[in-house]
């Protein structure tokens, strides 16, 4: 298994997610439980907080509109394992080096989450927590797989103004988050959303404001 870097590496700005991040239940994450019979295939995404020049940033893509599954949505860099990978934490690195060109030698994982469970990819993902210690540039490395790569900083995502939630007409209700050209939701928002709480970054904000999905993309 790829080694996790000790916590104590990571900046004081950070240290309290890290902390928090290795004493977290998954049914703090998610209310959605896996299959009983353990199916499911194994896949992992990396929660990569850096030093930006607008305060500390997450990386964040935003998949191409021709894939078969999550068609432009956005997402933490990340994939299904291969047989080939050391473990989860190995997987986030190299799913984010092939889809971003992220450099693994510039990373520091710090933390792996609870496997949790995605029904509609029937994954299930094992969150990779990780300071950038050294960034490297960024950018779509197959534009066939990723429409666009940013930072985004956790300023930004912290501010009200740029928090609400998404609903859909199958029943589905959730965290968004509105960052430039992009919209979160789904998964990413999810743990997007528990990270700022854990990190001691949360913000008030309107949790009533509830908007239709479809328009929210629309609006984009």
């Amino acid at each position: 298994m790829t080694a996790l870097a000790s916590p104590q590496d990571v900046p004081e700005w950070m240290a309290g997610l890290v902390k928090a991040a290795a004493e977290v239940d998954a049914r703090a994450l998610t209310r959605i439980t896996p299959p009983p019979d353990g199916s499911g295939r194994r896949a992992a995404v990396l929660m990569l907080f850096g030093d930006g020049p607008d305060g500390p940033d997450v990386l964040l893509l935003r998949r191409s509109d021709t894939l078969g599954s999550h068609p432009g949505q956005v997402a933490f860099p990340g994939g299904a394992a291969d047989p080939t990978d050391d473990g989860p934490v190995d997987t986030a690195l190299r799913e984010a080096f092939e889809e971003t060109g992220v450099v693994r030698s510039g990373v520091r994982p710090v933390a792996a989450l609870p496997e949790l469970y995605v029904p509609v990819s029937r994954f299930l993902v094992t969150p990779v927590l990780a300071h950038w210690a050294a960034p490297s540039p960024v950018a779509p490395v197959d534009p066939a797989e990723t429409a666009a790569v940013a930072r985004v900083p956790v300023s930004h995502l912290a501010d009200p103004a740029n928090r609400f939630r998404v609903a859909h007409s199958s029943g589905y209700v959730g965290p968004a988050f509105s960052a430039p050209g992009m919209l979160v939701w789904g998964f990413t928002a999810g743990l997007l959303d528990r990270m700022l709480a854990l990190g001691g970054w949360e913000r008030p904000w309107d949790t009533t404001d509830v908007r239709d999905l479809e328009l929210a993309l629309r609006a984009t």
